[in-house]
């Protein structure tokens, strides 16, 4: 493990590929050498600016990172994306295509791509995403791109692990009545019209425009300066008004750090996180001996009717897990 942390740190992206595939291994020798990989690892690197990126599939998010992180990199800054792929239902599976989707950011020297099966987890991003930017910040990357699955108006949890949370719309994808609706669209910093291009170009504008309307009726965020949360038309494929949105992102960046919300916002995520990972390990306990055998047991008198489902649950708290 040691040798491993130093070939991160190093910017060794084989190592670093091979220590986010043990990140996400759910056997438990792996879990300890991620643990301590991880703890070896804390308070190296520098702090990478963290932008979680959704949309509904077939807006393009695949299409902007690419030319978006190749324009960072450009910039000369090293870029790293995580993307999570959806997994079947039925297999389990996940194809993991965004490294065959983008093509020319693959052989950019200075860009990392990493997808990630969503396996069972909901919120659009993989159970070990959180850990997989800790280890893509200790190798020294400068942006993080987190793209979600791409799921709809509950895919919220990148939010709790990103700086900047921007979403990607369609042109004619909504009116101000679906700007002001709550959930994915009041968590966003940034709205991004994609393809503003050829004929959907005066769609995107009156997209742009509505949106931008409907912000202004959401309840003002205390991590926001003024004018924000904004919307902004883009084209992927022109690669039209991605530095706009680049500066916007710098200038929102910029003020929360002078602000203070920066590192508040950080330190409530790291809390956020540690209590998941507590509800995560309590869940972890039903599925293992002796627990199991004893819901099964007890699952049994409930179909039975000799217990009622919160009776059940009650003793089940109270005997096997030792809970109150």
């Amino acid at each position: 493990m040691q040798d491993m942390a130093e070939q991160i740190l190093a910017g060794n992206r084989r190592a670093l590929a091979r220590a986010i595939t043990l990140v996400e291994s759910g056997r438990g020798d792996h879990r300890e050498q991620a643990l301590a990989l991880l703890e070896s690892l804390r308070g190296h690197g520098r702090q990478a600016l963290r932008i979680g990126l959704s949309g509904t599939p077939g807006v393009g998010k695949s299409t902007f990172i690419e030319a978006f992180g190749c324009m960072l990199t450009g910039l000369g800054l090293k870029v790293a994306v995580l993307a999570v792929d959806p997994s079947s239902a039925r297999s389990g599976g996940s194809i993991l295509g965004d490294k065959t989707r983008m093509e020319r950011l693959v052989r950019e020297r200075n860009a990392f791509i990493r997808p990630s099966p969503s396996q069972s987890q909901l919120g659009g991003v993989a159970r070990r995403t959180r850990e997989a930017i800790d280890l893509c910040e200790a190798a020294n990357f400068d942006v993080i791109l987190i793209e979600t699955v791409g799921v709809g108006q509950s895919e919220t949890m990148v939010a709790e692990m990103a700086d900047l949370f921007l979403l990607l719309l369609a042109p004619a994808g909504g009116d101000e009545l679906q700007g002001v609706k709550r959930g994915i669209m009041e968590m966003a910093d940034i709205l991004l019209i994609n393809k503003a291009d050829g004929d959907l170009k005066p769609q995107a504008i009156r997209t742009c425009a509505d949106y931008a309307g409907a912000l202004r009726l959401l309840r003002k965020r205390p991590q926001d300066p003024e004018g924000f949360p904004k919307a902004l038309t883009v084209s992927a494929i022109e690669e039209n008004g991605l530095e706009k949105a680049w500066e916007e992102m710098q200038a929102l960046n910029t003020w929360r750090h002078e602000s203070g919300n920066f590192d508040a916002r950080r330190a409530a995520q790291a809390r956020f996180w540690f209590e998941a990972e507590v509800r995560e390990r309590l869940l972890a306990r039903l599925t293992r001996e002796p627990v199991k055998g004893a819901m099964k047991a007890l699952a049994g008198q409930v179909e039975d009717g000799a217990l009622t489902p919160s009776a059940a649950a009650e003793e089940l708290l109270r005997e096997h897990l030792m809970m109150e």
